[in-house]
C-alpha cells in the first residue's frame, strides 16, 4: 500500500517592522474641520540660472510653485493574515495572534486618537489614493520623513496615448487608444492626464520635474532614485534628472528587455531604459549577480577541460553548445593572464616543469614571487606555454557573473502571473533596483503605483513602503494583488531583532590568483580533493542578496498595511471666484471652479433623473451669496399629481440647495459637514439638500445617508463623466447630467437555526452603479463589484476588515491561487465563500455595528454601517 503523503503544513507569518514607527495621521471616521484643519501652501523654488540647462515651454515662468499641504486620511487597515485567520482550517489554529491593529496602544482613546501627528505608531506600509506631489509634500510637511526613503521608483506614462495613462475598470487590461469606453471616468486621473499632457512634451517635463525635486528631499543620503521611461524621452528625462539631482550624481542607464520586439521600419524596439541617480556620492550600493551558464561557454573563453585524470583537452564544439554531455568529474577552465603591467625590481626567474619562465618586458608576476608561483604550481593552477605561463581558471572558482547594465531576461511574459495592469514592469526588473539599493526594513516610495508591483517586490524583500497612485483602478488592483499575495519566509539574520537586521543568504566562494597564492595550507604531495579544499576554505564568499535563505516550516503573507487617501479639494462658490474673499484658514480649499455656473445651467435645463422615470425638475437654479460650501440656491417645479414622486419631493414648489463636488475628486465628508451647518442657518430652510459629484467618498455618502434632520432630505447626485471629458470624447454617452444614487444595499440578519445559530450574517444585493457606456444608472446588480470587504466590528475610525471578497468573474483566481499556495491550512469550503455575496457567520462585537464597503469594476466606493435591530 502506498504511503499518504503528508500534508504541507506551515505556519502563517508576516513581517512585521517592530522597530520602526509613524506618525498618527488621521483616520477619516475622527476627520471634522475642527480636527483636521486646512493647512498652508508650501512654496518650492528652482534654481534658474542652471547652465546649461533644458528649455521647454513654460519653464523660465515656473521658477517656483506651491502645493497645498494637505493631511493623508486613513480609511482602511489591511492585515492579510486577520482575513486568512477566517477560513483556516479549525484544527490548523496555532494560537490566534493579535492584529497590529487590534493591539491597544494603535487605537487610543479619543482624546488622543485626534491629536493627529502628535503620536507615534508602530510601523504599517502605506497605500495611498492621491496625487503624487501632494502626498510627497504631505509627508515632508506633515510627517517630516525628509531623508528617510531609502529607493524610490518612478515608472511616468511614457506618451500621451490611452494604454499609457488609463485603465478604466478593474478586470479590463486591454486599452484602445481613441475609444470612448476606454477613456477612464476618474476625476483625479483626468486632472492627471491634462496636467501631465496639456502641453505635450512641455507640460510632461514640468511634471516630472516638479515630482523629482520634491521626491529628493525624501532621499536619505545614501538613497537612490529610478526613473522607468521609453527611448521617445529617455534623453529629455536624464538631462532633467542632471539638473535636480546633479550630473555626479549619475549612477548609470540600466536597458531591460520587455518584449521580443517591437515591429518597426528599422530597428526593431526590444526594451525600455531606467535612469538610475543617487543623491550623494555615498550610495548604498550591493553588486548582484547571475549564475554563469552554458553561454558562457559558447563566447569562447571558456573551452578547456580538466579530466580526472589530470588531462587538459579542448572541449569539442558539441560539448560547448550543450549538445553533449561532459565527460563525469571533468572542470571546465580558461586560461588566464599570470603577470601585470609594471617592471619588477629585480629578475624573476621561475622554474616550471623543467622549463625557466620570465615575466613579459615590463611586467612581473601578479603573484607574490617566488613563494605565491610555487602556491600556484603545488595547487596545479598553472599551464606551460611556449614563453610563457597561463593562470587556470575554473569556470566555478566564481560561479556567478556581475550584473551589468543590459538585462535581456526580463520579458513581462516570462512572469508567472501574468500581466495584471495595462502597463506593468516586470517585478524582476524592480526587484534588482531594490536588492542592489537597499537592505531589509528599509523604506522604498512607489509614487506611480500601476498594479502594485513596487510594494509588490518590496514586501516580498521584507522592505517596508509606500506607493500611491490618482487612479482608484491601480489602488484597487494593488489592493487585491498584495491581500492575496504568499511570499517565502526568508531566515532572519537576528530572530530577537526582527527584519531590519537582515537575513542569512546564500554564499559562493570567489577564488582568485591571490586568494590561492596567498593560501597557507596548500603543500606539496597533496591530493587533488585536498588541494580544492584547502583554497575554498581562504576563498572570499560572495554574498548573493537575492538568495536568502528559506524557512520552509513557513509561509509568509503580506504584512499590515493602510490604505489613505489625500482629502479632495472643495468647489468655492461663484461669486468667491468673481470676488475673492479675503484669506482665512476656515476657507475650503481652492480649486479650478469656473465651470460651476456650466453645471449649474445644466441642472436647470436637465433636472435630476430618479429610478423608473422619475425626475426632480427645477424652475429656478441661482448662484447663493455668502456661503462657501452650498453653491446654488433653486426651486422645484410642481409634480403633476398623477406623477410618482421622489422621496423628499413635495406637489408644491420646494427650496433645494446645492453643493457641488470638486471637478477632480472625490465629495469628501467636511464638505457634507460644512454644507449641513451652513444649510442650518437658511431662512427659510430648505427641503432639500443635494450633493452632487462625479464621485463621492465613502465617508461622505455614508454621512448623506445617515444624517437624520427632520423636515429636511439629504440627496446624492451623480455627474455624469461627459461633463468633465466631453472634449476627450467623440460624443456624450446619455443626455441626462445628474442623476440620484442611493446606498447599498445591503442585510444584516441573525441566523436562526444550524450550527452557527446565534451568530450574524451579511449579504450584499447590489448597489447603484453609473455605466459610463450608457450614461445612466443601473441599480440592485452584484455583477460589477469587485471587491467588497466586512468589518464585523466598526469603530467609527477605519476600515478593519475581517473577511474580503472577491465576485466578479476573473477576479475570483486572486484567493484560489492563495489557497492552493496554503492548502494544509485553509479550509477549501470556508474560502470558496470569498468568491460570492453572503459572509461567513460571525460575531457581533463591541461596538455591535458592521461595516461593509463595495469596490466596483472601476474602483468606486460605497460604504455602508449597519447595527444590529433586536
Amino acid at each position: 500500500m502506498a504511503r499518504q503523503k503528508k500534508p504541507d503544513r506551515r505556519q502563517i507569518d508576516q513581517y512585521n517592522h517592530e522597530n520602526q514607527q509613524r506618525v498618527n495621521n488621521p483616520p477619516v471616521g475622527l476627520v471634522t474641520p475642527e480636527t483636521d484643519p486646512d493647512g498652508d501652501n508650501k512654496n518650492y523654488s528652482y534654481d534658474p540660472h542652471l547652465d546649461p540647462q533644458l528649455v521647454w515651454a513654460g519653464k523660465a515662468e515656473h521658477t517656483n510653485f506651491e502645493v497645498p499641504t494637505v493631511s493623508l486620511h486613513v480609511h482602511e487597515r489591511i492585515d492579510p493574515r486577520t482575513i486568512i485567520e477566517a477560513v483556516r482550517k479549525q484544527n490548523q489554529s496555532e494560537g490566534v495572534q493579535l492584529s497590529l491593529f487590534e493591539i491597544p496602544e494603535e487605537n487610543p482613546p479619543i482624546r488622543q486618537a485626534i491629536e493627529f501627528y502628535k503620536h507615534q505608531h508602530n510601523w504599517s506600509n502605506r497605500l495611498v489614493a492621491g496625487d503624487s506631489l501632494l502626498v510627497i509634500n504631505s509627508l515632508l510637511e506633515k510627517e517630516g520623513m525628509a531623508g528617510q526613503v531609502q529607493m524610490i521608483y518612478f515608472d511616468p506614462p511614457y506618451g500621451i496615448k490611452y494604454g499609457s495613462n488609463f485603465q478604466p475598470f478593474v478586470n479590463k487590461r486591454d486599452v484602445k487608444d481613441g475609444k470612448d469606453e476606454d477613456l477612464t471616468q476618474e476625476p483625479e486621473t483626468i486632472k492627471a492626464f491634462r496636467d501631465t499632457w496639456e502641453l505635450g512634451i512641455h507640460s510632461y517635463l514640468t511634471y516630472l520635474r516638479d515630482r523629482l525635486l520634491l521626491a529628493r528631499e525624501l532621499l536619505s543620503e545614501s538613497g537612490s532614485v529610478f526613473v522607468q521611461i521609453s527611448d521617445e524621452n529617455v534623453h529629455l528625462v536624464r538631462c532633467l534628472m542632471d539638473e535636480v539631482f546633479g550630473t555626479k550624481s549619475f549612477v548609470s542607464l540600466v536597458s531591460y528587455a520587455t518584449t521580443g520586439g517591437f515591429e518597426s521600419s528599422t530597428l526593431s524596439r526590444i526594451g525600455d531604459y531606467i535612469i538610475w541617480y543617487s543623491k550623494s556620492r555615498e550610495i548604498k550600493y550591493y553588486p548582484l549577480f547571475s549564475e554563469k551558464t552554458t553561454t558562457t561557454l559558447k563566447s569562447g573563453d571558456y573551452r578547456y577541460l580538466e579530466l580526472l585524470d589530470g588531462t587538459r583537452p579542448l572541449m569539442t564544439q558539441k560539448e560547448r553548445d550543450g549538445m553533449e554531455p561532459l565527460p563525469e568529474g571533468s572542470k571546465v577552465f580558461r586560461l588566464d593572464n599570470t603577470t601585470s603591467q609594471g617592471s619588477a625590481s629585480e629578475l624573476q626567474p621561475f622554474n616550471f616543469e623543467n622549463n625557466i619562465y620570465h615575466p613579459r618586458t615590463g611586467s612581473h608576476w601578479k603573484a607574490k614571487y617566488p613563494d605565491g608561483m610555487e602556491n600556484l604550481k603545488l595547487a596545479k593552477r598553472l599551464l606551460g606555454r611556449e614563453s610563457s605561463l597561463a593562470y587556470i581558471r575554473f569556470l566555478d572558482d566564481f560561479p556567478v557573473i556581475r550584473l551589468t547594465n543590459i538585462w535581456t531576461d526580463t520579458s513581462v511574459a516570462g512572469t508567472p502571473e501574468g500581466k495584471l495592469f495595462v502597463v506593468q514592469t516586470n517585478p524582476k526588473v524592480i526587484e534588482r533596483c531594490l536588492l542592489m539599493t537597499t537592505d531589509p526594513g528599509d523604506l522604498v516610495l512607489d509614487i506611480t503605483c500601476g498594479s502594485g508591483t513596487t510594494a509588490y517586490v518590496a514586501e516580498q524583500w521584507g522592505r517596508r513602503w509606500i506607493t500611491c497612485d490618482t487612479s482608484r483602478v491601480a489602488i484597487t488592483l494593488a489592493k487585491q494583488r498584495l491581500m492575496t499575495a504568499t511570499f517565502d519566509y526568508y531566515q532572519l539574520a537576528n530572530s530577537q531583532a526582527g527584519v531590519s537586521d537582515g537575513f542569512k543568504y546564500k554564499t559562493v566562494p570567489h577564488i582568485t590568483l591571490k586568494s590561492i597564492a596567498n593560501n597557507p595550507e596548500i603543500r606539496e604531495g597533496m591530493k587533488r580533493i585536498e588541494i580544492e579544499q584547502a583554497i575554498n576554505k581562504y576563498a572570499y564568499q560572495e554574498t548573493l542578496y537575492d538568495q536568502p535563505l528559506l524557512d520552509k516550516s513557513k509561509a509568509r503573507v503580506t504584512g499590515p498595511f493602510t490604505v489613505e487617501a489625500v482629502p479632495a479639494p472643495t468647489v468655492k462658490p461663484i461669486h468667491d471666484i468673481i470676488n475673492p474673499p479675503i484669506p482665512d484658514n476656515s476657507i475650503a480649499r481652492s480649486g479650478e471652479t469656473l465651470r460651476q455656473s456650466e453645471w449649474r445651467d445644466e441642472l436647470l435645463k436637465t433636472g435630476i433623473r430618479g429610478k423608473n422615470g422619475q425626475y426632480i425638475l427645477f424652475s429656478r437654479v441661482e448662484s447663493l451669496p455668502g456661503t462657501r460650501w452650498l453653491h446654488a440656491d433653486a426651486e422645484t417645479k410642481p409634480s403633476p399629481p398623477q406623477s410618482p414622486r421622489i422621496q423628499g419631493e413635495e406637489e408644491k414648489p420646494m427650496r433645494v440647495v446645492i453643493s457641488f463636488g470638486p471637478q477632480h475628486a472625490p465629495l469628501e465628508q467636511r464638505q457634507v459637514t460644512q454644507a449641513i451647518e451652513e444649510a442650518q442657518t437658511l431662512v427659510p430652510k430648505p427641503k432639500l439638500i443635494v450633493f452632487a459629484a462625479f464621485q463621492f467618498d465613502p465617508e461622505a455618502a455614508k454621512d448623506i445617508e445617515e444624517t437624520n434632520w427632520p423636515g429636511v432630505t439629504l440627496l446624492k447626485a451623480q455627474m455624469n463623466a461627459d461633463l468633465l471629458t466631453e472634449d476627450l470624447k467623440k460624443k456624450r454617452a446619455s443626455n441626462e447630467s445628474f442623476w440620484l444614487i442611493g446606498q447599498p444595499d445591503v442585510a444584516l440578519r441573525r441566523i436562526e437555526k444550524g450550527e452557527n445559530k446565534g451568530k450574524c450574517e451579511v449579504e450584499v444585493f447590489g448597489f447603484d452603479y453609473y455605466n459610463t457606456k450608457t450614461g445612466n444608472i443601473e441599480s440592485g446588480s452584484v455583477e460589477k463589484i469587485a471587491v467588497w470587504m466586512l468589518d464585523i466590528d466598526y469603530d467609527g475610525r477605519s476600515i478593519f476588515p475581517r473577511q474580503v471578497f472577491f465576485p466578479i468573474a476573473g477576479e475570483k483566481d486572486a484567493w484560489s491561487r492563495l489557497a492552493k499556495n496554503l492548502k494544509a491550512e485553509i479550509d477549501e469550503d470556508l474560502i470558496e465563500s470569498y468568491q460570492g455575496t453572503v459572509s461567513l457567520p460571525f460575531e457581533m462585537g463591541e461596538y455591535q455595528r458592521v461595516a461593509v464597503k463595495i469596490v466596483d469594476d472601476r474602483g468606486i466606493e460605497s460604504l455602508k454601517i449597519i447595527r444590529l435591530t433586536p
